[in-house]
């Protein structure tokens, strides 16, 4: 069982990108402020982490910055709330929105894409340091993937969820990640190296399974298989978030006003 001494209480949300394949739902505004059944993705979040005790959440934003800060000091509370702007926000990708975030935090922390809408009882698993969330692939999901031990130890990443001819089961990646201080040092190493490389336009993903590959990081696999969850890139992900959600609505709006 978990040591809720190693309880994170620190959020990362990357919120850079231009959401272009959700226009022109974002043609003047953020991806996180998507609306699926009239809550936003940004808001769904918020509630996810007042709920499991969250404190701070640092935010890198670009693209409408002004409407992500204005939406968030309303509904911020208790939660303390920093920004940092990513000025290349257009010409880069989410490595580059990670690093950074290599000076504003010190402590381990979880870390979210602006994408992601989630049963708050998935997190139960994910505030301890050094886990990643994975699913069982399903007909609609694509992009990274990964292999995992017996004892749910990650063990190669993959860049996409085509089957190969590899041993052990593989798994979608859900984009949650938890780092303890001393992973997040070492990825923060490995970011320098890639940045200073000028690879500002791929994907942390890569640093992430490089480490993994040289066995310098250490991922456990979080099962989110048994709530509901999903990424929504586009229009069509967007009708099949508020099918799957819609009967979650009630629950999620009660527990705003908690």
């Amino acid at each position: 069982m978990a040591n809720d001494n190693n309880r994170i209480t620190t959020a990362l949300l990357l919120a850079a990108g231009t959401g272009s394949r959700l226009m022109p739902l974002t043609s003047n505004t953020p991806k996180c402020l998507t609306l699926v059944n009239e809550q936003s993705i940004l808001e769904r979040l918020i509630i996810n982490l007042k709920e499991q005790g969250f404190k701070r959440l640092v935010v890198i934003t670009g693209y409408q910055e002004n409407c992500i800060k204005e939406f968030l000091i309303t509904i911020s509370g208790n939660l303390t709330i920093e920004f940092v702007y990513s000025p290349l926000y257009k010409t880069t990708n989410n490595i580059y929105s990670l690093w950074m975030a290599r000076d504003i935090i010190n402590e381990s922390f979880v870390l979210f894409e602006a994408d992601l809408i989630f049963d708050v009882s998935l997190l139960d698993n994910m505030i301890y340091p050094d886990r990643i969330a994975i699913s069982n692939i399903l007909p609609w999901m694509n992009g990274t993937t990964v292999t995992v031990d017996s004892s749910q130890q990650v063990k190669s990443f993959y860049k996409n969820t085509t089957p190969n001819n590899i041993e052990g089961a593989k798994y979608k990646t859900v984009n949650i990640y938890s780092f303890s201080l001393s992973s997040w040092r070492s990825i923060v190493e490995r970011l320098n190296i890639h940045i200073e490389a000028n690879n500002v336009n791929g994907y942390y993903e890569a640093v992430i399974g490089e480490m993994i590959e040289e066995k310098r990081l250490s991922l456990k696999g979080v099962d989110f298989d048994n709530k509901y969850w999903y990424e929504v890139d586009t229009l069509e992900d967007l009708k099949e978030a508020e099918q799957l959600f819609s009967s979650n609505t009630q629950e999620i709006t009660i527990a705003a006003n908690l």
